[in-house]
């Protein structure tokens, strides 16, 4: 296998799914599936075997020994097989961003496109993020596949920029959208009495207003005595999520039961934050925190108002299970091993 110098490690991998350097063996198959999906790729004409062959001669071979290569290429594998290709390219290095690529075996698409493409996400993402420590990762992509949007709302892609009627399709001007993420710096840390003035903004803001159970108007004094006796407790757990430079973007509480093993979930992300992954993190991050701390607690729930779509989505996407439901309110829970 070939070796990018860029890397130390070259495998990444989730389950039975990774990326590993572009493998020669696989150009022909890469060939068959960009000359199927021509449509949506900024391709003008039909590969051959022989400008296929030239391509990894001329151009991929020497990506591997770069310090820093305008593109990084990857065969997408399942097991050893490959079902994909795929990489960071139009890499600029100095401001630490790249444009996606992605393309999947064609037989694929109908079933599992979108399966493939988040699986693909999060595998990318590590690359661009974690390895290369990466600011912004971004899609550059013909408006023809509605799809593609799916998997990328995801993975905490926001739509950026539509540059209209911006490529020639079929005789036809297309629309192009860009989606991206930013790599996010945040840590969670425990709650203080120097957040007072922060989460009594939030209790009474209008948008967290209308997910919340009580949607009156708290007073200051009412909440004080509320925040200050939730820091104080020994039965709960109270964490403040900060991101890029002290930025408070959002909290979540644990509410632990008089046994120590199961603990009630509230959070919410600061209103000027949402659409921006932090939801999933604070939900994820904050379960992770919570049992570093109390190891005993097996189990956690919260409960969703039925309007609340985007928390809703957050639970599904971590695996808890909805054990009940009424006409206002979904119980989510999970069983932590």
């Amino acid at each position: 296998m070939d070796r990018y110098r860029v890397f130390k490690k070259q495998t990444f991998s989730s389950g039975n799914y990774s990326l590993v350097p572009i493998r020669h063996e696989d150009r022909y198959s890469i060939m068959q599936w960009r000359n199927e999906q021509i449509y949506h790729l900024r391709q003008d004409e039909l590969l051959t075997k022989e400008k296929q062959d030239q391509y990894f001669t001329d151009v991929v071979s020497k990506l591997f020994p770069q310090e820093s290569p305008n593109q990084i290429l990857f065969s997408y594998l399942k097991n050893d097989k490959c079902i994909g290709y795929g990489g960071l390219v139009h890499i600029n290095w100095k401001d630490k961003n790249a444009e996606i690529s992605f393309i999947m075996d064609t037989s694929l698409e109908e079933e599992y496109f979108e399966y493939h493409w988040s699986k693909y996400l999060e595998l990318i993402e590590e690359v661009a993020f974690e390895q290369l420590n990466f600011h912004k990762i971004y899609t550059y992509a013909f408006d023809l596949r509605p799809r593609l949007y799916i998997a990328l709302a995801n993975r905490e892609f926001r739509k950026e920029a539509t540059l209209n009627e911006h490529c020639l399709f079929e005789g036809k001007f297309v629309d192009v959208l860009i989606h991206s993420k930013i790599k996010l710096t945040m840590i969670l840390r425990e709650a203080a009495s120097d957040d007072l003035e922060t989460t009594y903004t939030w209790a009474n803001d209008k948008l967290v207003r209308t997910f919340a159970y009580n949607q009156k108007r708290i007073e200051k004094e009412e909440h004080s005595e509320w925040f200050l006796s939730k820091l104080s407790s020994n039965n709960c757990k109270y964490y403040i999520l900060e991101e890029n430079k002290n930025k408070i973007a959002g909290s979540i509480r644990f509410d632990i039961d008089d046994m120590g093993s199961s603990a009630m979930i509230s959070y919410l992300v600061d209103p000027r934050c949402t659409g921006r992954g932090y939801g999933t993190y604070l939900l994820e991050n904050g379960i992770k925190k919570l049992v570093q701390t109390k190891p005993n607690i097996d189990h956690v729930y919260g409960f969703v108002i039925k309007e609340n779509i985007a928390s809703i989505r957050i639970f599904e996407k971590l695996k808890f299970s909805i054990s009940y439901q009424n006409d206002r309110e979904i119980k989510f829970e999970k069983t932590i091993a």
